[in-house]
């Protein structure tokens, strides 16, 4: 699975494991309602410079310092860094409900891409196809297979740890890939999880070669590509040795001696560094300078996100970094706008948990950023909202503005923004949503939204968010099981990807819903198709649900009861759903495409090439 639980490894940074869910344009699990603390931050979320490095090293050490204990930055009772700033509210007007209407046609395209969230976005996947070539990473090697012959052309050892991110502009391809490995034990400090994320920019015009790699401290967390424009996103933290109580050393002891690592820390210690090999040479040094480091009003200094920009068809740099002192762990992105969330579940450090008291519940900042011109992304605007959100879907950009679906402490709620200002203020909210149930799956289609919730039956709210001021639920859907995909169908249908469930909400394998959504007041399941016992990757991530509107065809993978794993093959129609077959690798069939008349499938082991029509084997491509 592409984008699942992903360990940070800062073990030895912070002296607590942590694991973080990447956003990006994969499902995260969903996560249970979060408990009740003690804690509270206060303040809008919107960026400010540091004006130097000395500012910058002080207010760092400042946000962290209450975090420092026996070992590392390992949390307690903590207030953290806020500038108090207020929020305001905006208004705006009203735009007409329709019905999800299939994606159109690429003139002149007969093959199929990744599953994106918005059109003219591409997201990073394991595959990539330009409809004469398929580009696939497996264990660590990039293949290219010449469509035409069928035949693979080029194998290349990747550098940096096993790939599964891949983007594809013309003759080029970008790899992305995070790895870890233990620093050396300086002195009687214990030894260290070191971090990297890994770019490595391929040439394709001939046999597949390495024009340049960038290694970057930190995990890598997601990206997005606008024409031949890549923006990556990773996730940093500070290098500090601290120490642990062992031996002679008592707790009381290691919090003195690490409150010290903390104060005689140089600004280094707290910023990304890369090593760049490009053109035979290599260089080395500090990634980001100290005037393109942010930070929001709430911020404890224990992580920082950098964005870096990659012009795919030159030569591979440093990125032209900018950075954020906060943690992220969604991406969404348009053509023009990129946003960064974070909704402070999963990270190091009660400062980093951003609660409401009152309402006990987590708040969630989002960072929105200009990348429609070429250059670093320029920030313009950021936020909080209640609750927590799912996954990237989470989020929608349209006319102007940003809807947000929350889960907060006993309900969920569908939360509109916009612009003021450097500020994403409320514009208007429906809250009140699948009362003590978490989101399972959203979708917005123009000015309508689809929420999931569960805990024991389904219900799909309709939300017309035609009047940004006044969103409102206007239909409501009651049946067992849950989506956690869902996906337009054309013509008023909805597709839902998910578990069924019985009464007690206890799920008995995978199930598609086809949806009749054409009165936003009346949705209708039409039809349904289950696979007992079944568990399909599309639950967690997007990008291995496949639909082709020319034919219908409906391909993703799906694991089943007895272990075994296949592409099922499904033909979507006005009546439902018709089993057309299925394929099967020697392991688990990951992705597939449709190139012209023939379904490509994809696994770690190769790749198979059949008819759509009888499902005739063409060709088996072993890696």
């Amino acid at each position: 699975m592409k984008r699942g639980w992903l360990g940070l490894g800062v073990f030895g940074v912070f002296g607590a494991a942590l694991i973080v869910a990447v956003g990006g344009s994969g499902l995260n699990p969903p996560s249970a309602v979060p408990p009740v603390v003690t804690e509270q931050a206060v303040g809008a979320a919107k960026l400010v410079a540091f004006d130097s490095c000395d500012t910058a090293l002080a207010k760092l050490r400042e946000a962290a310092r209450p975090l420092v204990g026996p070992y590392g930055l390992d949390g307690g009772s903590v207030t953290t860094m806020t500038d108090g700033a207020e929020r305001g509210v905006a208004a705006s007007g009203q735009a007409k409900v329709a019905a999800p209407q299939a994606a159109p046609d690429i003139p002149g395209q007969d093959h199929s891409g990744t599953n994106n969230h918005e059109a003219g976005v591409d997201e990073p996947d394991l595959v990539k196809t330009d409809g004469r070539r398929v580009v696939t990473v497996a264990d660590g090697r990039l293949h290219v297979i010449d469509v035409a012959t069928r035949a693979i052309t080029s194998t290349l050892d990747l550098p940096g740890g096993e790939a599964t991110d891949l983007l594809l502009d013309g003759d080029r391809a970008l790899t992305m890939t995070s790895s870890s490995s233990m620093g050396k034990p300086v002195m009687d400090r214990p030894e260290s999880m070191t971090n990297r994320s890994n770019l490595t920019l391929v040439d394709l015009s001939g046999p597949a070669k390495v024009v340049g790699t960038l290694a970057v401290d930190g995990q890598y967390v997601d990206a997005r590509q606008v024409g031949g424009r890549a923006r990556i996103v990773v996730r940093s933290a500070p290098r500090l040795g601290f120490v642990y109580p062992q031996d002679s050393r008592s707790p009381e002891k290691a919090q003195s001696e690490n409150s010290a690592v903390l104060e005689n820390s140089p600004i280094d210690d707290w910023l990304p560094r890369y090593s760049l090999e490009n053109g035979g040479t290599r260089q080395e040094g500090r990634l980001v300078d100290c005037s393109r480091v942010s930070h929001p009003a709430v911020y404890s200094g224990t992580s920082m996100l950098t964005v870096l920009t990659i012009e795919m068809a030159g030569a591979l740099g440093t990125g032209d970094p900018v950075s954020i002192a906060a943690d992220g762990n969604t991406v969404y992105g348009t053509e023009s706008s990129l946003y960064i969330a974070d909704d402070h579940r999963l990270m190091v450090g009660s400062a980093n948990r951003r609660f409401d008291t009152e309402k006990a519940q987590l708040k969630t900042d989002i960072h929105q950023f200009d990348i429609s011109q070429a250059g670093p992304p320029r920030h313009v605007a950021s936020g909080t909202v209640d609750g927590s959100l799912l996954n990237q879907y989470s989020l929608s950009e349209h006319a102007g503005h940003l809807r947000v679906a929350t889960t907060m402490a006993t309900e969920s709620a569908v939360t509109v923004l916009a612009r003021k200002g450097n500020e994403l203020t409320q514009v208007g909210q429906l809250a009140g949503l699948g009362k003590t149930e978490r989101i399972y799956a959203v979708r917005f289609f123009g000015p309508v939204g689809y929420v999931v919730t569960f805990r024991q039956t389904d219900p799909l709210y309709t939300v017309d968010l035609s009047d940004p001021a006044k969103p409102r639920a206007v239909g409501e859907l009651k049946i067992t099981g849950y989506s956690a995909y869902l996906h337009s169908g054309g013509d008023g249908k909805l597709i839902g990807v998910g578990q069924e469930a019985d009464q007690r909400g206890r799920t008995s394998g995978a199930q598609l819903s086809l949806f009749d959504v054409q009165d936003p007041a009346s949705p209708r399941r039409t039809a349904q198709y289950e696979v007992t016992g079944g568990h399909s990757e599309v639950e967690q991530d997007p990008h291995a649900f496949l639909f082709w509107p020319r034919t219908g065809l409906l391909v993703l993978p799906m694991r089943n009861s007895g272990g075994t794993s296949d592409a099922l093959m499904l033909r979507l129609s006005d009546s439902g759903f018709t089993a057309i077959g299925s394929v099967g690798h020697p392991a688990d069939v990951r992705r597939s495409l449709v190139i012209g008349d023939h379904l490509w499938t994809v696994s770690s082991s190769g790749v198979m090439v059949n008819e759509t029509t009888g499902l005739r084997q063409l060709a088996w491509l072993p890696f």
